[in-house]
Order: C-alpha cells, then structure tokens, then sequence
C-alpha cells in the first residue's frame, strides 16, 4: 500500500525509466509501509490501539501515548475548560511527533461528550426529520470547528443506521433516536451531510456501525446482538455506507453485531463482513476501526480483549479500542503483547499488522518520507 502523497506523473515515470536499474528504483522508492517495515512488531501494535481515557484527565494516557499509541478515546460528559492545552502537552509525548488521533462521541442528542466546550446537537432523529442536508453540515461544522480548536481531530459519527424506532437508545436498542431516520434515503443524505460538516471544521469523522444496526435484536453493549439478515441489510442498511465511502467517508466503524449471513462471529471480527465486503466489494480504502471490544457481545463470543484485537485485526480492522474502567495501562499492555505474539507465532501476517499501522497514519496524513 503505497501512501506516498505525490507519486511522479506518468509521462515523468515512462521518461526516466529507462535510467533507472530496478534495484536503484526500488531503493529510492520510499513509501509509509517501506518506512513501517523497519519499526518493531511493539510499536506497530501500540499505533492499532486507541486507549480510553477521561477527558478531565487526559494525562492519565501519557504513558500509553509515550509508547507510541495511535490514538486516545475521550470518556466523560463535560469537558474541562482547557481541554486544547491538556491534549497539546499529551501530543507532544507522541514519538517523532506523528500526530495523534484524539477520538469522542459527538453524535448529538443524548451523546455528546463535550457539548459544554463545543455546543449542542439535537438527536440525530430531530435533524433527519427537521433539518436539510445543508442545515445538518452547517451546524456540524460549528461544532466541528470548536472539537479542533480543543484539539479533538476525530469524531465517532455519523451514525447511519437505518432505525425508525422512536425511543431512546437503550439495553434492547441501540439505535433510536441516534437514527436521522427510518428511511434508507433520508439516512444517506444526513449522513453524508454531517461527514461534510465534520470535515469542513478540521474533524475526521468515523461513519458507523456497519453493516448497519437498525433493527438489531439488543444491544451489543450488554449482550450478543444480531443484525437484520444479510440479505435486507444489503437493500436497507448498506446503502448509507456506499453513499458515505462514495462522498469520502475516511474512515468507518465496524459493530460488534452477528450479521445472520455473514457468519457467526461479530462483525468486527469477521474477515468476511471487513475484508470481503466492506474492503472488497464496497472498495472502501480508508481507516477500519472496531467498535469497543469490551462489550458483552465479544465476550460472548469466547474473545478476551487481547484476542478480539488480534482477530480484529486478523480480519481487515486497523485499529481497536475498548472502554474506561479497569487497568488501562496493562489492558493496553496486554493488547500490545496479544499483537506482537500473534505475529511472532504466525497467526497474524506482519504484513497485515504493517497495512494497519499504515491506514492510521495515513487518516492523519502523516507521511513518514517528507
């Protein structure tokens, strides 16, 4: 995966060729993966990882990002007032200075981290019914613009799920009102709308949970939950998804949902649901996060979180992440270690772990050649 950011023209490449041998072609190629190649499984496996921390107390993660972490998840419901300067002296600990992906749920509605700080959204139901595209990315975008002034780059939303239901999300739903709508047309537009809002204002949005969790039978957070059938999800909920990557999306979020049809794992953990359809049919290029693994459902499916890691990433996910509470530093540690194991003792490619560090650097545009 070649993440170079200005390969030559064409016309340059086919007038120089002929001067170059192939072996001083290939040593002056220099790409993100040549330059990952040469860093050690640990420090790959440290950038899959986004560690959850408070946002009243971000320094908690120092150690974690020290470590070379790629990205830290903010908890809480009111954020401190200087949020920006607390996440600008956490980044400075990244090593060689790679940028960090400092992710919240701003979803609007009843989840939202750091309205205080940045502004309310209402429910995304609400904008679906009452609010144009273009009044959706223009509100997004004032909320966008004052995430990045307090220095959060990445934002858990949208949330395109096809869900009607109107009620809260709860145990049994976790959709409701975090739906713009019942209707597959009405969620396409909004979606895509809020991703532009997001973008305009500085913020990566991560569009979610695919396949599509409408309709599930319970909530994934607290237990084993099933999609609609592959087959209604292809016409009802995967539309939304298409129209996102179509529009940019960079990056997506897979659920911890079974998808009946498409195996009997979890979503996140399904080489068929990431790597077959999402990356190979749906041609989506972008950053592929897990949604927590420390839900119910993962647990259920026989996974610690160090192994639903390693199987996420097995299955085509770059990055994962998993819940406030507990130890983070050794769960974090212990993720690393999952990782670094699995490649040694061949159950995960290099390569693979390479490609994923790959797509987190490439959301941030680093380029490890410049």
């Amino acid at each position: 995966m070649s993440l170079a950011p200005s390969a030559m023209p064409s016309h340059s490449r086919s007038t120089f060729a002929p001067a170059l041998t192939a072996s001083s072609s290939a040593a002056t190629a220099c790409t993100n993966s040549t330059k990952l190649a040469g860093w050690s499984n640990r420090r790959l496996a440290m950038l899959t990882i986004a560690v959850p921390v408070s946002e009243t107390s971000v320094s908690d993660a120092t150690s974690e990002v020290s470590a070379g972490a790629g990205g830290v998840l903010l908890f809480g419901s009111k954020a401190p007032s200087d949020l920006g300067s607390r996440l600008t002296t956490l980044k400075s600990h990244v090593p060689g200075h790679l940028g960090l992906l400092v992710m919240t749920d701003e979803e609007g509605g009843g989840i939202q981290r750091m309205s205080n700080l940045v502004g309310s959204l209402p429910w995304p139901a609400y904008m679906g019914a009452h609010w144009t595209p273009a009044q959706i990315q223009q509100n997004v975008t004032k909320v966008a613009k004052k995430m990045a002034a307090a220095q959060v780059n990445m934002d858990l939303a949208p949330v395109v799920d096809v869900d009607g239901r109107n009620v809260a999300p709860s145990k049994t739903n976790p959709d409701g009102w975090r739906s713009f709508s019942g209707n597959t047309t009405v969620v396409s537009k909004a979606g895509v709308a809020y991703m532009n809002g997001l973008r305009a204002g500085g913020v990566i949005p991560v569009v979610k949970h695919f396949p599509g969790l409408g309709g599930s039978t319970y909530n994934s957070d607290f237990g084993p939950a099933r999609t609609l059938p592959w087959s209604t999800l292809q016409k009802v909920g995967i539309p939304p998804f298409t129209a996102a990557i179509k529009a940019g999306a960079p990056a997506i979020m897979v659920s911890n949902n079974i998808v009946p049809g498409l195996g009997t794992n979890p979503a996140s953990l399904s080489p068929t649901a990431i790597t077959s359809e999402l990356r190979g049919k749906m041609g989506f290029k972008g950053l592929v996060v897990t949604d927590s693994l420390s839900a119910k459902a993962i647990s259920a499916a026989g996974f610690s979180i160090p192994a639903a890691a390693v199987q996420a990433l097995r299955s085509g996910a770059d990055m994962v992440m998993f819940d406030l509470g507990g130890n983070v530093s050794s769960q974090t540690s212990s993720i690393a270690t999952a990782i670094t194991n699995a490649v040694t003792g061949g159950h995960l490619s290099r390569s693979r772990l390479i490609d994923a560090a790959g797509h987190v650097l490439a959301v941030r545009h680093v380029n490890l050649c410049s």
